[in-house]
């Protein structure tokens, strides 16, 4: 058996090292004489201040300009000139731009995360013993592997799985570094510090370009809502709208979570995990800044389902469902039972059914 466990090790050890080049340094992709060309089909590319579209341009880059690329963030998808990839790059001077636009030559390197402006590597942590690879994001699951105190891993994702405490925190997260291969949160400390991780099986976030679009977007989940669970398709629609800011919101973008349903300590049965977000709060009329852990779903799609799923299971918002045929009372019922905290949430609620003519998808 011990024999069994020095292979396993030893096997992972090679597949996860042969795909992490740029482990070691910030411009490792440089160091190995990879080099990072915009490829934008002759217009200028809009570097932006974030991974999307919706953020602001801050400025051009010619095509044919040489990059200085210092780590990868997972943001909009995007189809450029060279690929179609939600993978954006960050870049020196800490803009954004989509990988869709880029060249690599003579090979794509294989970029770290970036924590912030740097790069950030993922590090197991347990002195004196060895860490367990599993094969599913769970301590019940085969142990497929093994790894020593301070190995280094290429995380391609996170997943939501067994409350594990380690050496380095409480954590109900899993880091998948192979296919089928995930090691617990608990004990990998990233330096300097974590990134902003897909969930595994998350898809990539589109912006609608219109307000028309997003409505389309929306509305089929919205009433295969009315159906399932008697949540009016005009109020889904309506708080997709208010909540996400027509699809821009970074809760959306960045977690398909167009209600800002909050985790409160699980993800329930159909969201894929929880990530904390900076928002605002409301007590009475005064309203301040802070933080809170809110869904996060693998597509729009399983938001608008948890939506109707929510409202209906949760018996705070027993009253609304008397109100399933009045859009107008069923909005006021749940922002009286504390669905939102702001004093205007119903009259605006209301408010955009009746400009955007709403009302006609519960028909």
């Amino acid at each position: 058996m011990p024999r069994v466990r020095r292979c396993a090790t030893v096997a992972l050890t090679a597949l996860v090292l042969a795909t992490t080049p740029a482990l070691n340094a910030p411009a490792a992709h440089a160091a190995a004489g990879i080099t990072a060309t915009a490829r934008t089909g002759g217009a200028p590319l809009n570097a932006r201040s974030g991974p999307s579209t919706a953020d602001g341009a801050v400025r051009e880059i010619a095509n044919g300009s040489r990059l200085a690329v210092r780590c990868q963030v997972y943001g909009q998808l995007v189809s450029g000139e060279v690929r179609r990839t939600a993978y954006w790059s960050r870049l020196s001077d800490g803009s954004y731009i989509s990988n869709g636009y880029i060249r690599w030559s003579p090979r794509p390197p294989r970029l770290t995360w970036c924590h912030g402006t740097s790069p950030a590597t993922a590090t197991a942590r347990v002195p004196g013993g060895q860490l367990s690879v599993r094969s599913a994001p769970r301590t019940g699951a085969t142990k497929v592997a093994s790894v020593r105190d301070g190995f280094r891993f290429q995380v391609a994702c996170q997943a939501w799985g067994s409350r594990v405490s380690g050496t380095v925190r409480t954590s109900p997260l899993w880091y998948r570094v192979l296919p089928g291969r995930y090691v617990s949160a608990a004990f990998v400390a990233w330096s300097p510090g974590a990134p902003s991780l897909p969930f595994c099986g998350q898809a990539p976030a589109t912006v609608p370009a219109t307000n028309a679009g997003f409505i389309a977007r929306v509305a089929p989940g919205a009433r295969a809502g009315r159906v399932h669970y008697g949540v009016p398709a005009s109020v889904t629609i309506a708080q997709a709208i208010l909540e996400s800011g027509w699809g821009r919101s970074m809760l959306t973008r960045r977690d398909h979570n167009y209600f800002g349903i909050k985790c409160f300590g699980t993800p329930g049965t159909i969201a894929s995990g929880c990530r904390t977000y900076g928002t605002h709060e409301c007590e009475g009329n005064d309203c301040y800044r802070t933080s809170a852990s809110f869904r996060a779903y693998r597509s729009p799609y399983a938001s608008i389902v948890d939506h109707g799923h929510f409202l209906r299971v949760n018996s705070r918002y027993r009253n609304a469902f008397k109100y399933t045929n009045a859009p107008n009372a069923f909005v006021r019922e749940i922002h009286k039972a504390g669905y939102a905290t702001s004093p205007t949430y119903s009259k605006n609620l209301i408010g955009i059914m009746q400009k955007y003519g709403l009302y006609r998808y519960d028909r």
